[in-house]
């Protein structure tokens, strides 16, 4: 499998390449910039999986994952976010999303089951990731969540919830509707503005609210199955 790492702390990237080429069997390569890695992208005829800083000097994890997935259709990608792991709220099992201090064993792991993909299948994200991520990311805009036939949009303005909305539902229940989906694909436009407020919570408070009543969810309907 084809590795594309976009870093711009050299000296990072060279940590985590060679990570990739001691513990794992896979090709990885190691630019610095968004222009390097599309520059990367149309000399090469593959990659399988990119790792990716979400912000940092001349990168967009978002924008440069969607660029390239128009050159390699069925591309995995993970992301290396510039906020610390201490300052996550919820922990997401398989998560895609590796916050410094990296687990090199959960990030070995990440690339192993990226490896297990079948050809063209979406790059699936947990809702929890990605809304977690944009929110500590402090990012503004609209993230599109699709599961299926189903999907809704969640607005954002400096890593705050604003407003959320699924075809039946807004705000809270529309969050709430989109946690239930789980493994989601997802598109973020930073244009987009909400165009009203319906999430008054602070954005770790309505996500964690929603985590617990889908869970809640799950268990009443296990229990009506026993």
């Amino acid at each position: 499998m084809q590795l594309l790492i976009v870093h711009s702390d050299a000296e990072m990237g060279e940590q985590l390449a060679r990570m990739v080429k001691d513990y794992s069997a896979h090709d990885c390569e190691l630019v610095g910039s968004d222009s390097a890695a599309l520059e990367w992208g149309r000399r090469h005829a593959k990659c399988a999986l990119l790792l990716t800083q979400l912000d940092a000097s001349a990168i967009d994890g978002l924008s440069l994952g969607g660029a390239l997935s128009e050159i390699f259709p069925g591309l995995q990608t993970l992301f290396f976010p510039s906020y610390a792991a201490t300052e996550r709220r919820l922990e997401v099992a398989q998560t895609k999303v590796f916050p410094e201090p990296i687990e090199g064993d959960a990030l070995l792991d990440a690339i192993e089951e990226a490896g297990k993909a079948p050809a063209g299948r979406p790059d699936l994200f947990h809702v929890v990731d990605i809304i977690q991520m944009c929110c500590l990311g402090r990012r503004s805009g609209a993230i599109q969540i699709v599961r299926d036939k189903r999907s809704g949009l969640i607005f954002l303005r400096g890593g705050r919830l604003l407003h959320a909305e699924t075809t039946g539902a807004r705000g809270a229940d529309a969050l709430f509707e989109m946690i239930e989906w789980g493994q989601i694909e997802f598109a973020y436009d930073r244009t987009v503005r909400a165009p009203v407020e319906t999430i008054r919570a602070q954005w770790d408070e309505a996500l964690i609210e929603a985590v617990m009543l889908c869970k809640q969810e799950k268990a009443l309907a296990s229990q009506r199955r026993a």
